[in-house]
């Protein structure tokens, strides 16, 4: 990783942490169900994160999707809820637990194949017995007779580096969870639901040391396969490295930015519904009115200058509702009045929102 994207992902993971982001009422069931509806989307599904809640939550089905993606979704969905349990008990990744875990991932939308090596049902994560290429025009993946001995030797590596791992090291967790993904994936052990499985096996490793899990969106997918065909044609798994590491960047960015806007506009609602108050009291002003005058309030609240003619317009006043409402604002002390009846504009005074 490079060390710029070590040290931004350190600062944006403890200021995600510091403004208490994770700490948001489902905040960690509704980033799974992103996580899992970006995983099929990067497959083909078209299921929203909305669809997808009301298919997890509910059991509501959308009749704008095939059955087949919203099944995508849910055996996914499984796949994670099984993971995540297993994952707790830092056992041993097994072969055998890695065909469980492919199991779940197709376990209603597997299909049965009948290849030269052999038939096989990609719904019980058996092994691919065809050999298979990255897309058109690209490299061969190593032949099928290949996989269960190198599916072995990624287990023994992976579980080496995950007892040999400081759990305090941010970065090394990170890496360890791309690199996992890369080499899983490049063994591509299965006739369907590799990337699936792989993005999986990569949150699983994220969860077991504690550090936020890493999306692929649906619009990071060519930048995302780009990567993959990078890497394995140079042989350089910091291509991957950093790749992912940027992905996940521009995700916190993007969650923390959200978030900063959300408890802004909170706070400024929040601030509204006291100026309302305000009124009300010191005033006497109707609730109704005075709702009114804060919203001029605020839409005066970044202009230097304004007219009445400005409010009639924005707001859909006639002319003699909006004089009124600019004079009383004025006699309350919010707005100063300058210039003449013709010519007159208003500014904020020292007591606004």
């Amino acid at each position: 990783m490079e060390e710029k994207n070590k040290e931004t992902l350190i600062k944006l993971l403890q200021q995600h942490k510091e403004l208490g982001i994770s700490e948001q009422i489902d905040y960690q069931k509704f980033y799974l169900y992103s996580i899992i509806t970006h995983s099929t989307a990067i497959e083909g599904s078209t299921v929203t994160e909305v669809e997808a809640q009301l298919l997890f939550d509910e059991g509501i089905t959308s009749s704008k999707r095939t059955m087949m993606e919203q099944m995508m979704n849910l055996d996914l969905k499984a796949a994670y809820d099984y993971g995540m349990q297993w994952i707790k008990r830092h056992e041993d990744i097994t072969v055998d637990w890695l065909v469980i875990l492919a199991s779940k991932v197709m376990a209603r939308t597997g299909s049965e194949y009948h290849a030269a090596g052999g038939d096989l049902s990609a719904a019980k994560g058996e092994f691919r017995k065809l050999n298979v290429t990255a897309g058109l025009g690209g490299k061969s993946y190593m032949s099928y007779l290949k996989v269960p001995a190198r599916l072995a030797a990624f287990c023994k590596e992976l579980n080496k580096r995950r007892k040999a791992i400081d759990a305090n090291d941010i970065v090394a967790i990170y890496e360890l969870s791309f690199w996992a993904h890369f080499e899983l994936v490049t063994i591509h052990p299965w006739a369907d639901g590799n990337g699936r499985t792989c993005r999986l096996l990569m949150n699983l490793l994220q969860t077991e040391f504690g550090v936020l899990p890493t999306k692929v969106l649906k619009e990071d997918k060519a930048e995302y396969i780009q990567a993959l065909i990078d890497t394995r044609e140079q042989e350089d798994i910091n291509i991957f490295i950093d790749c992912m590491t940027r992905l996940h960047l521009q995700h916190l960015m993007t969650d923390i930015d959200q978030y900063i806007k959300s408890v802004a506009s909170t706070t400024k609602m929040v601030d509204k519904q006291a100026m309302r108050q305000k009124m009300v009291d010191k005033w006497s002003v109707k609730p109704s009115l005075a709702e009114k005058l804060v919203d001029i309030l605020e839409y005066v609240a970044d202009k230097d200058e304004i007219t009445t003619e400005q409010i009639v317009t924005h707001f859909g006043f006639n002319a003699t509702t909006a004089k009124r409402y600019m004079r009383q604002l004025t006699e309350f002390g919010y707005l100063e009045a300058h210039g003449g009846n013709k010519n007159r504009t208003y500014s904020n005074s020292n007591e606004t929102l």
